[in-house]
């Protein structure tokens, strides 16, 4: 079995920063592409930052300049540093990877953390 747990979010005034964090655990051969969503409240969800496995990045033009992913293989986690943050960054944040498993070494699959929530006060 693989999972994703985040961590590091919470409450926050406008203009603070948060560092989430994302660990994969379980029968992982090998993580391909790791990724940050968001929801927020009555939206669909979005993504927000995605890493490679050579750390090549993308990311949704509205955290452009503040929000910044980063990982470590070494430890199967990756990072979302949030600087500036607003009230419209308030969201569910949900990790999600693209794992090769032990068991199937030459599938990558789909896994998703349960998420952690960002609130943001103006």
């Amino acid at each position: 079995q693989v999972q994703l747990v985040e961590s590091g979010g919470g409450l926050v005034q406008a203009g603070g920063s948060l560092r989430l964090s994302c660990v994969a655990s379980g029968a992982i051969r090998y993580i391909t592409r790791m990724g940050w969503y968001r929801q927020a409240p009555g939206k669909q969800r979005e993504l927000v930052a995605a890493i490679t496995s050579d750390d090549n990045t993308n990311s949704a033009d509205s955290v452009k300049g503040r929000f910044t992913i980063s990982r470590d293989n070494t430890k199967n986690t990756v990072y979302l540093q949030m600087n500036s943050l607003k009230p419209e960054d308030t969201a569910v944040y949900s990790c999600n990877a693209n794992i090769r498993t032990l068991d199937r070494p030459l599938y990558a699959e789909v896994y998703w953390g349960k998420g952690t929530l960002v609130t943001v006060s103006s």
